[in-house]
């Protein structure tokens, strides 16, 4: 059996990206990787909780500490081998000297299908109201690997999900995680493993 990947997960919420990875890696969808360590900027994010529960080793890091915030992630990174970072709801760009470093290295999720309502300034409900907004009748979920563009990274993965009429920016949000973002993050973290372990 060869080695698993180690994952790196940088988070800065509830964490329900990094559930639906701990919950693959224990029924065996992600089995070509193991989540080592996960990072938050924010000492009070539920997701640190999530990590703890399960025996996974977590760290905080601080934007205003002494060492520069990226320092502090990569020397995290480096002493814990980590070899794949996922952003599961980390609420901070990442410089592209960062992004430059871990080329092919970081992986996304998300919440439409790109290259729509995407790059600089849609995250979170603003996706979803965009969406709604525009009046499209499928939106859904993107992986991609992080480069220096917001978004702009390869894609992975893409699934989509149906608009219904009543939907509500947090009604969408909801049905998007449940039916494409929490499927599609830990098989594309999977499939990125696996060919990291063939040495691809």
């Amino acid at each position: 059996m060869s080695k698993k990947v180690s994952i790196g997960v940088l988070v800065s919420g509830g964490g329900t990206n990094l559930q639906a990875l701990i919950d693959a890696q224990s029924s065996g969808i992600l089995k070509s990787g193991e989540i080592k360590l996960v990072i938050s900027n924010n000492k009070d994010a539920f997701a640190l909780t999530r990590a703890e529960k399960v025996g996974i080793k977590t760290a905080v890091v601080d934007k205003n500490g002494d060492t520069p915030f990226e320092e502090q992630i990569i020397s995290l990174l480096e002493d814990n081998e980590i070899e794949i970072i996922v952003l599961a709801g980390f609420m901070c760009i990442l410089s592209e000297k960062f992004v430059k470093k871990y080329d092919k290295k970081i992986i996304n999720v998300h919440p439409s299908l790109i290259p729509s309502f995407c790059g600089k300034g849609f995250y979170g409900l603003r996706v979803h109201k965009a969406a709604l907004d525009y009046g499209v009748k499928v939106t859904g979920a993107t992986v991609h690997f992080v480069n220096e563009i917001p978004d702009g990274g390869e894609i992975i993965m893409q699934k989509s999900v149906e608009i219904e009429e009543n939907d509500t920016p947090e009604i969408l949000q909801k049905r998007v995680m449940e039916q494409a973002e929490w499927k599609i993050l830990p098989l594309s973290v999977e499939k990125v493993c696996k060919s990291i372990g063939k040495g691809e």
